[in-house]
């Protein structure tokens, strides 16, 4: 599930990121990265489990299902907040920046 999410947001940010052409000024490279490369860490992390456990990889519980939700939401907002954090430091539009 986990996989999923993280998965859903590097599409979504990819796709703001092709068509957005301010794409440098908000960083949503970065962002895209972010995303990118927790997909790939949680992908490898599925493949070595299921080389483990075999069949019963795609038989979990439900609250294993509930706690890999959390997991996967907790690190979109996380990745947000640190990409947030980011742009406020760059300030793009000077509005820190004049007060």
């Amino acid at each position: 599930m986990m996989l999923l999410i993280v998965m859903s947001a590097a599409f979504a940010t990819t796709l703001l990121w092709y068509i957005n052409p301010k794409r440098e000024q908000w960083k949503l490279g970065t962002l895209c990265l972010m995303f990118w490369g927790a997909s790939l860490m949680w992908l490898v992390d599925a493949v070595a489990e299921y080389l483990e456990m075999g069949a019963a990889y795609f038989t979990p519980t439900a609250s294993e299902m509930l706690n890999d939700t959390f997991l996967g939401i907790s690190v979109v907002i996380f990745a947000l907040l640190i990409w947030l954090i980011m742009i406020f430091k760059q300030d793009p539009k000077g509005v820190f920046h004049k007060k």
